[in-house]
């Protein structure tokens, strides 16, 4: 049997006792008549509501080193979601749906996208939005002194149009029938045009919250930008925490010192089920967790290696132990389930396989590994201790190696051989893209795929769905026959939060509508 090895399991299980004392082909035009109600319904309950502060803890996910803009490789999350909006965003169905924008259309062979705009749109300084605006913020993300995570996965803009300050052409150099799907990454924010050099520190956005006071690693404060086009927050402020470990988030939001944990794991939100001070909403996702082999270091750059590496999972083993059974197997596709480009096979662990893989690429005596985990996250330890124990049986000795929380991506993300990451759910073609196109700045496997990257640009140019459907279920099977990651599910999540907080929802805190949420004092 396969042991329950984490400490940091325990130590919130003592802490929480010591307290009981993927979207279909997209329409080419869309309307903002879901922006209109949510504008409506914020309006009439921020006249009744009692406005509170929120505080939410943070894992300081680039160790102190985060940056307001949101296209910096530092970019921080929590603050970036509540300072800026996009052009469109993901509505409760997975469907593309208007934001800044309020409808979009392709020419007839989608190399050309225009988009509208808003009129009724100021930044945090009272400038009011224009399609300038739109235009400098995308070039800013293509220029590549930015180093955007995102400038690889918008390559296909040749250039970009402003014909009135309220409609924006985006000129394609090939054919993209999902184009829009590309600009609901939530590092897509608008920022005032010519802001490049000071965004970082001033966070001017259009977004339901506006900078106090900026402090990664103590406290961020953002105060309601009571002029924001949906209506004016119900909560008076948000108060975002540097918090390093799962561990302490867990005992602060246990001590009340925090007021919400946001998509933690079913595991950590089950310490809170029973205790009458908080609220529990858990939900499935396209979240995935993996564990990241370097495609271009030994031994991981042998494919009969990293294929061996992936057969030794029990995925539904690691589901039970790491996830108390709150998840759903994956078999090493980034592409959620309810993604209507998903591609579906089955995984089951192969142990004889992986052990003559092994032997054909010389590792007949077995393979040491090292594999680099931290506490920075609830799951990383335990999938760390069930792979090591589930990889034995087929000869492949797996030393764990401990990192401190807060360095564990200025020094390990994207560096170590063998690691564990994780990811939001994101549409096909922007996850594909965004992680394994071979000069995609978050390649975190390094991976390399002159095919690979074909088909992707094949993908984006076929108008026909079933054609393009094609294309994609063969980009992730090549990602599953020769990939550096093994993803073995998908994750069911929770949001837990405090009695007297209202509005969170059972989603992803990049989608929610925080305008709506209050908090009473």
């Amino acid at each position: 049997m396969f042991k329950r090895l984490s400490s940091l399991m325990l130590g919130l299980v003592l802490l929480a006792l010591l307290n009981a004392c993927t979207p279909a082909s997209l329409p080419t035009v869309s309307t903002d008549a879901q922006v209109k109600d949510a504008v409506a319904t914020g309006t009439e309950k921020t006249e009744s509501a009692t406005r509170g502060t929120l505080r939410i803890p943070h894992s300081l996910f680039m160790s102190g080193k985060e940056s307001l803009d949101p296209a910096s490789p530092n970019v921080f999350d929590y603050a970036v979601t509540l300072l800026y909006d996009r052009l469109v965003r993901i509505d409760e169905n997975g469907k593309v749906a208007p934001d800044l924008a309020v409808s979009w259309a392709p020419n007839e062979n989608a190399t050309e996208w225009t988009f509208t705009l808003r009129d009724d749109v100021t930044f945090h300084n009272g400038q009011a939005l224009s399609s300038a605006d739109v235009a400098y913020t995308f070039e800013r993300i293509l220029n590549p002194a930015t180093e955007s995570s995102l400038a690889s996965t918008l390559a296909l803009i040749q250039r970009i149009e402003t014909p009135d300050p309220h409609t924006v052409v985006f000129q394609l150099d090939q054919s993209h029938a999902d184009f829009p799907v590309l600009l609901v990454e939530f590092t897509a924010r608008i920022i005032p045009e010519g802001s490049g050099d000071t965004i970082g520190t001033t966070g001017i956005g259009t977004g339901p919250f506006k900078l106090e006071t900026f402090n990664a690693e103590g406290t961020t404060v953002l105060r309601a930008n009571d002029a924001y086009w949906r209506g004016a927050p119900q909560l008076a402020a948000i108060e975002l925490v540097g918090i390093a470990d799962a561990e302490a988030r867990g005992a602060a939001m246990l001590a009340g010192q925090v007021d919400v944990l946001l998509s933690t794991t079913a595991t950590q939100a089950s310490l809170f089920a029973d205790n009458p001070a908080f609220v529990t909403k858990s939900f499935p996702t396209g979240e995935w967790y993996t564990l990241v082999m370097r495609t271009d270091t030994p031994p991981y750059d042998d494919v009969r290696v990293r294929k061996a590496m992936r057969l030794v999972a029990d995925r539904q083993a690691m589901i039970d132990l790491v996830l108390d059974g709150q998840g759903t197997v994956a078999c090493d596709t980034p592409v959620a389930p309810t993604d209507v480009y998903h591609w579906t096979t089955t995984c089951p662990q192969d142990i004889e396989q992986a052990i003559s893989l092994l032997a054909e690429a010389g590792y007949g005596e077995g393979l040491d590994v090292t594999l680099f985990t931290s506490e920075l996250e609830p799951w990383m330890i335990p999938l760390a201790e069930v792979y090591q124990q589930q990889a034995a049986a087929a000869g492949i000795n797996v030393m764990l190696k401990m990192i401190p929380s807060d360095t564990y991506y200025s020094e390990i993300w994207l560096t170590a051989p063998f690691y564990p990451s994780y990811w939001r759910e994101r549409p096909a073609d922007l996850i594909l893209n965004l992680l394994w196109r071979s000069t995609a700045e978050w390649n975190e496997s390094h991976y390399q795929s002159a095919q690979f990257d074909q088909l992707l640009d094949e993908a984006r140019q076929e108008l026909d769905f079933e054609k393009r459907y094609q294309l994609y279920q063969q980009a992730q099977q090549v990602l599953f026959e020769e990939g550096g990651n093994l993803i073995p599910f998908y994750v069911n999540l929770a949001n837990v939060y405090s009695v007297n907080v209202s509005g969170i929802e059972a989603r992803s805190y990049r989608e929610m509508k925080w305008e709506l949420i209050s908090k009473s004092e």
